[in-house]
Parts: structure tokens; sequence; C-alpha cells
């Protein structure tokens, strides 16, 4: 058992820190972009800003998240500790994603009177809303909501006797810390509503997008008729890109995580928790990793973003260019 757990945590371990450093290297350029800029010091960058830094912490808890369904041997404090920590990162990330999208999709829905809303005029209360409900979900286990307890009452009704024998030989695990109903309502009480409100916030934009390209062919049609063709097209490409771009996004960060969630409440239901399988841990790392990319690819498409990353890039690359010219010139 001893070397299976290590063969798995050398597996956690080669998947999650490319994923990590990547994900902890491209959040600091994006937050070092926005800091640089003060045009961008506004509130909708604010609240992008806390989900980069959200984004950053998921990224230095992603090694560590996937360890929670291995046997560790902690005292019960620190197997606390090591499984609300991680938990709490990836909930606040969570909520600041739907937060960011929510923020968005006021600004297309009712243009008019954005900065009229909940969100503009209580920006620390939502701030609050994002950081303090995943704190508090997070550390139920601490105060109280465990299976510490199970392991010594064998009246319990949650578990069976097979399975406080299990816990108690397992040692640290994701089991011990957390009891089968808290995981239930947290992935179908917060995870998965959380995801369905992102998908339909985004096909709510992509509709009223494309009613609005609808209207400026239309408008192109009765102004300028012999370019009309032209632009109803570049018009209608732009909008399949969009389309398109919104697509892969979900088929390569979503759907990986959905599935890995899925797997693991099956294996939760059949409980085969104990002997996680190595299919199991690839989905888990990918699926985690593959949603902390978001905020990545929604930064990096913001040229505004990267601009002062460009610019430091391209003196570098001039200065080289000199030298080497420099070079040549003395040879």
């Amino acid at each position: 058992m001893a070397h299976s757990d290590t063969t798995q945590e050398r597996l956690i371990l080669c998947i999650t820190l490319p994923l990590s450093t990547a994900i902890i290297l491209a959040n600091l350029l994006i937050i070092l972009g926005i800091a640089s800029n003060r045009q961008l010091h506004n509130t909708p960058n604010y609240f992008f800003l806390s989900l980069l830094v959200a984004d950053l912490c998921t990224g230095v808890a992603l090694p560590f998240i996937p360890h929670m369904g291995l046997s560790r041997n902690l005292d019960f404090s620190t197997c606390l500790l090591v499984h609300i920590f991680p938990n709490f990162l990836f909930l606040s990330f969570l909520f600041n994603l739907v937060m960011v999208h929510y923020e968005r999709y006021l600004c297309i829905v009712n243009p008019l009177h954005y900065s009229q809303f909940w969100v503009h005029r209580c920006f620390p209360l939502a701030l609050l809303a994002v950081w303090a409900p995943p704190l508090l979900f997070a550390s139920l286990p601490a105060f109280g909501w465990n299976n510490q307890h199970a392991t010594n009452n064998s009246t319990t009704g949650d578990l069976n006797s097979s399975t406080q024998a299990e816990l108690v030989e397992d040692g640290c695990s994701y089991r011990l810390v957390f009891p089968n109903t808290f995981i239930y309502l947290e992935v179908y009480g917060l995870l998965l509503p959380a995801i369905l409100s992102i998908v339909g916030m985004t096909t709510r934009v992509l509709w009223i997008a494309r009613a609005q390209v609808r209207n400026l062919c239309k408008l192109h049609r009765s102004v300028e008729r012999a370019q009309a063709a032209d632009r109803e097209h570049r018009l209608n490409l732009r909008y399949a890109k969009c389309v398109a771009a919104v697509s892969l996004t979900f088929v390569v960060c979503w759907v990986p995580y959905i599935v890995s969630l899925h797997v693991s409440v099956a294996l939760l239901q059949r409980d085969q928790a104990r002997g996680i399988s190595t299919t199991h841990i690839i989905l888990s790392c990918t699926g985690i990793g593959s949603m902390a990319i978001i905020p990545v690819i929604l930064g990096l498409a913001n040229r505004q973003y990267t601009d002062p990353a460009r610019t430091l890039l391209q003196k570098i690359w001039d200065s080289w260019r000199r030298t080497q010219a420099s070079d040549d010139i003395a040879l």
C-alpha cells in the first residue's frame, strides 16, 4: 500500500507541477499588467484582479488537492488544515469566476444602468461575498461536521462498521474530514449550480450578441447596399469565431472537470474511494488544472493586460539585436 501511495504521489506531482507553475506565472504576468496600467484601475478590473489572485492561490494549492484522496499519517488538526485550506481556495476561485461572469453579464444585458447595480455601488460587499461564504462552508468540518466522531461512535447511521474500521486504518484522508453529505452538498449545491450559472450567462450573452449582429446587418443593408454583403460577412465571421472560442474553452476547460467530478461522486457512491485508480488521479489533476486555466485565457485575450509584458519583451529583443549587430561590426 505504501509503494502504491508513493507511485500515486509521483504521478500527481508529474501532472500538477507543470500546470501549477504555468498558472502561477501567467497570473503574475496579468496581475502586474493590470497593476502597472492606471487606466485599468476600475471596478470591473478589480473583480478580475480578485479572480486572478484566487486563481494564483488555486495554482499554488493544485498539487495538494489530488492528495486528498491519499492516506497520510497526520494528526487530526493538521489533517483538517491540509483538506480545508485547499478546498477553501478552490471554492473562492469558483465564486470569483461566477462574480466576474455576472458583472460582465450585467454590463451587456443592461449597459445604461450598469454602474447602478449593487456590485458597483457596494464593491466591498461583493468582494466579501466571493471570499467569506467559501471560507465558512469549507470550515464546517473544523466546527464538528466531520467523520472523526463517527470513527469512535458505532451508533452513527452515516457510516457502517466496515467503513469506520477503514477510516481508522487509513489515517488522514478526505473520508475522515468530509462526510458524504458534505461532499454531496458541495458538488450538487455549490459546484454544479455555479458551473450551470456561468454556462447560462455565457449563452445569454451570445444570444444578445447574435441579435445585435443581425440588427447591424440590417442597418448596413439599408444604408450602404453596395458594401452591405462584405460588412455582413465580416460581422458573421467575427461572431462565428467568438462562438467557436467559447465552445472550445468549454470543451477544453469545463468538460474535463465535470467528468472528473462525476467520476469522484460515482466512486464515492460505490464506496471505492479507498483504492483510487490512476485514471481517477489523471482525471482529477487535469480537470482542476484545466478549469484553473480559464482566467489565464480571459486575461491573455485582453491586450491591455499583456501590453507591459510585450513592451518588456520587445525591449529585451531590441537590446539583444543591437548587441548582435555591434558584435558583427566588431568582427
